[in-house]
């Protein structure tokens, strides 16, 4: 993400979904892409600025749109290019459970997926399974959001209550946010 997430327009047939957050169902219409809101704007400028503390001037880019046919939240890359793809009643009932910082939060886990696949990090296990990667990058991203101890609880209840389908269970996720927390400035008192 070297600028302020970019917006994209089609997705042709050879696009990937790397993860999503629901069902990866054959309901999602790229043509129904819209710009996001103001308000996913702005949450995403707060991961895009924390990111950029991560990977400078080589962060992956990622496009951010909205369309109400996604399954919740998705990755998608086609020919090398990211958008990270919500459905608008989605972030609704995140936003109505766990405010800015559970958005932030998910937003950080499909960030990790293109930072996982654009770095590498020494601290990051190599036998972790890609979704285990991801979330070590969203708790990396989450340090580096400086968030209040309680904005830090509602984004990692906002990761447990929505987890991919392919997630381990949320025992094995804790230990992977842990190291990208810790190992980006983070200390250890969200997950005590």
């Amino acid at each position: 993400m070297r600028a302020l997430l970019l917006f994209l327009t089609q997705l042709s047939a050879f696009a990937q979904i790397v993860c999503s957050l629901g069902s990866a169902t054959a309901s999602y219409q790229p043509s129904r892409d819209q710009r996001p809101t103001s308000d996913a704007m702005q949450i995403a400028g707060r991961v895009n600025a924390a990111e950029k503390t991560v990977c400078a001037s080589n962060c992956p880019e990622v496009a951010l749109v909205r369309n109400t046919t996604a399954p919740n939240v998705a990755l998608i890359v086609n020919q090398g290019q990211g958008k990270l793809v919500y459905a608008p009643q989605f972030f609704a009932v995140v936003y109505s459970a766990f405010g800015d910082s559970g958005i932030l939060a998910v937003m950080a886990h499909e960030t990790g997926h293109a930072l996982d696949d654009a770095m590498g990090a020494a601290w990051i296990d190599k036998s972790w399974r890609p979704e285990l990667r991801a979330d070590a990058w969203a708790g990396c991203i989450l340090a580096r959001s400086n968030l209040t101890s309680g904005e830090m609880k509602a984004a990692l209840a906002a990761l447990t209550k929505f987890p991919s389908p392919a997630h381990p269970a949320w025992k094995s996720r804790v230990p992977a946010i842990r190291a990208g927390y810790m190992n980006c400035g983070g200390d250890d008192k969200p997950f005590r």
